[in-house]
């Protein structure tokens, strides 16, 4: 309401932040669970088992494929069934690299 008001579309923060991950090469990606919905932040460039490794290195060790979709893909599905009903949702093996806004379902066996 507040940037509203100003005509503004993001905070100065929200350009800083922005800013800093472009400048470092940085993008983030999310997992979702019961529990927790988590941003991760990794380098441009990543492969899928080297980002599972970013939660913990079972992950990358055991890394079978990803279940990867694109949060406003996600988001305009309304859930991750309904995405994968219309196709939305990919399958991606070693060789698949990160993007950023990715929601990622790791499978892995340790």
């Amino acid at each position: 309401m507040f940037l509203d008001d100003l005509g503004l579309k993001e905070s100065g923060l929200e350009k800083l932040i922005k800013a800093s991950y472009r400048i470092l090469g940085l993008q983030s990606f999310l997992t979702s669970g019961e529990d927790e919905t988590r941003a991760w932040t990794i380098k441009i460039g990543t492969k899928a088992p080297q980002a599972a490794g970013k939660i913990h290195t079972d992950f990358e060790r055991g890394f079978i494929k990803a279940e990867v979709v694109n949060y406003k893909d996600l988001l305009e599905q309304g859930s991750l069934a309904a995405a994968r009903e219309k196709g939305l949702v990919g399958m991606e093996g070693k060789e698949y690299v990160v993007k950023d806004g990715d929601v990622i379902l790791f499978r892995f066996n340790v």
